[in-house]
């Protein structure tokens, strides 16, 4: 049984879905295991399941990605969403702005910040990637990570000055280092304790062999 998805994306990342030749397009195809079916007039897209999918998510994931690259992402970025890790996130800004121009455009220009600099703190500090387009701002990431970056997007959308924005970054940043910092440190005592084990085993070996060719001797 075929299942289907439908979505819509903007008509000038039409284009951009297909790529030069079909190539971003067969690229998700191959992918996720789907068919993608485009109308390059509209921006409708459907997307099947075929008879290679083996993947109950693939859908999803192509729709993802394919919604990614709709709200401005570059193809090869909103190809990774393939990971089950990480997850595309869309923040509507007229909930914020309501439906002001004028106030969709400031917003944009804090949440960018002056020559790019807050969406690039906001990269470097979560390891977030970032899309401003339309009147959207899309993050793709881990879970734990778009959350702190959607929390410092909010703040810079609710008036909080850039200087508290950064500080919140930095401490977060700060957070997920620790956080890294543990995991590492508890690999590596996981593996300690796997050797030690293993050669406590060894060791319990060696003395039954010894035990065995004593009794051999005994015989």
């Amino acid at each position: 049984m075929t299942n289907n998805e439908y979505l819509k994306i903007p008509k000038d990342r039409v284009g951009v879905t297909i790529g030069k030749n079909g190539k971003i397009k067969h690229q998700l195809e191959i992918i996720t295991k789907t068919e993608l079916k485009i109308d390059s007039e509209t921006g409708n897209i459907c997307i099947s399941s075929t008879d290679e999918t083996d993947d109950p998510l693939a859908i999803w994931k192509a729709r993802y990605m394919v919604k990614a690259i709709g709200r401005g992402f570059n193809p090869d970025i909103a190809l990774k969403l393939d990971d089950e890790n990480l997850i595309l996130d869309i923040i509507n800004l007229q909930d914020y702005v309501g439906k002001s121009k004028k106030a969709l455009v400031r917003q944009k220009g804090r949440v960018i910040g002056k020559g790019g600099r807050t969406r690039q703190i906001i990269h470097d500090m979560l390891d977030v990637e970032i899309s401003i387009y339309g009147k959207t701002v899309s993050l793709i990431g881990n879970m734990e990570n778009i959350q702190m970056a959607n929390e410092a997007i909010k703040m810079i959308l609710d008036g909080s000055r850039q200087k508290t924005v950064y500080a919140y970054l930095e401490k977060m940043h700060d957070k997920l280092k620790r956080e890294e910092f543990d995991r590492m440190i508890n690999k590596e005592d996981k593996e300690a304790e796997l050797k030690s084990i293993l050669r406590e085993d060894e060791e319990e070996l060696d003395h039954f062999d010894e035990d065995e060719d004593e009794d051999q001797l005994l015989l």
